[in-house]
């Protein structure tokens, strides 16, 4: 692996690039104070990558992934559903990987040595912002790696509850329309990092926004069979802002965001009174935390549980949810039926 300290770099968007050039790695032997354990053994794989690399260690033939010079461009992205989009707008100039796996939770995720491994010898990293990715400061600090930030321009939604008021709601690619905004960053971002191919980029961009639209409009009229009297989507996180809003739904949720404490009495209570004030007829969860909150409420109020939801991650592929327009038409069928009186029970 060559030292990247002086090689030309796309323009940088959302956060800075962390610059971190030979002459001052061995200045930096002690970890940033605020890392836990496993982000402490991921610095130290950083520093051994860039120790390596200054004295050009046996990767030093180039390229992003050390497969050669000549090896396609590789992006990584945070999860799984920016992966997919990403795929769609790369088309076969770009290598698109994701650092977490299909069903891992994002929010908290923690990144691990080989996560940084393979983040110091990417192109491009894709993340999406909005305090999403609470990790990702720190994943980032010392790489020599561009990144941008997809969801940039995107009109944000405020959480309204909990120790989480008035902080954005990061689940912006819960809305088609703004997963087109992520799109025309992507194409951009790509546009930098491959000049060669922006025209590439340009055209699959177009093209995938164009079945994004479709599948927004689908959503919506799907949607619109709900009865006005049961058009309230309540689920375990508030992940569903952005789609609520596209689909004239009321929200409601048991915590705002996925975290370490999360489903306290008060919450359950105040998700439990809601349900029987206005009579919901089903309730939802999503795939990547434990429904056994919801069930709570379903046991004290009558109403069905739903079905699970998708949000932070893809299925694998011979799931219900492998690609990100999949996950649109998932949740807008399950969250019709079960609204509408037509469910199928737990998981449907």
């Amino acid at each position: 692996m060559r030292c990247r300290g002086n090689r030309a770099s796309p323009r940088m968007f959302g956060m800075p690039k962390f610059s971190f050039r030979c002459a001052k790695v061995a200045a930096r032997t002690s970890p940033v104070p605020r890392v836990t354990s496993l982000a402490a053994a991921a610095a130290a794989v950083v520093l051994s990558l860039l120790l390596a690399a200054c004295g050009g260690g046996a990767e030093g033939n180039g390229g992003a992934a050390g497969n050669g010079s000549d090896s396609k461009p590789v992006v990584l992205t945070t999860f799984t559903v920016l992966a997919d989009v990403a795929r769609n707008v790369a088309g076969d100039k770009l290598t698109v990987e994701s650092i977490t796996k299909a069903g891992a939770e994002i929010h908290g995720y923690e990144p691990t040595p080989g996560d940084i491994r393979k983040a110091s010898k990417a192109d491009l990293i894709l993340d999406n912002g909005l305090n999403l990715e609470a990790w990702f400061g720190q994943f980032v600090e010392g790489l020599d790696v561009p990144h941008a930030v997809v969801s940039d321009g995107v009109q944000v939604m405020s959480i309204s509850e909990d120790s989480y008021q008035g902080k954005p709601n990061p689940h912006a690619w819960m809305s088609p329309v703004n997963v087109q905004i992520y799109v025309d960053n992507m194409v951009k971002a790509f546009s930098e990092l491959d000049p060669d191919s922006a025209g590439t980029f340009k055209a699959n961009g177009d093209a995938y926004k164009a079945e994004l639209q479709a599948v927004q409009d689908q959503m919506k009229s799907s949607l619109a069979a709900v009865p006005e009297t049961q058009r309230a989507l309540v689920t375990c996180e508030g992940a569903f802002s952005y789609l609520a809003r596209d689909a004239g739904l009321t929200e409601v949720y048991i915590w705002a965001v996925n975290a370490e404490q999360q489903a306290t009495p008060q919450q359950i209570t105040r998700a439990i009174e809601y349900v029987k004030a206005n009579k919901v007829p089903a309730v939802f969860c999503e795939s990547t935390v434990s429904d056994a909150p919801m069930q709570q409420v379903v046991g004290a109020t009558g109403a069905t549980f739903g079905g699970t939801l998708y949000v932070d991650s893809l299925s694998e592929a011979d799931g219900p949810v492998p690609t990100y327009l999949d996950l649109i038409r998932h949740d807008a069928e399950v969250i019709t039926k079960a609204l509408a009186g037509a469910t199928t029970g737990a998981g449907s």
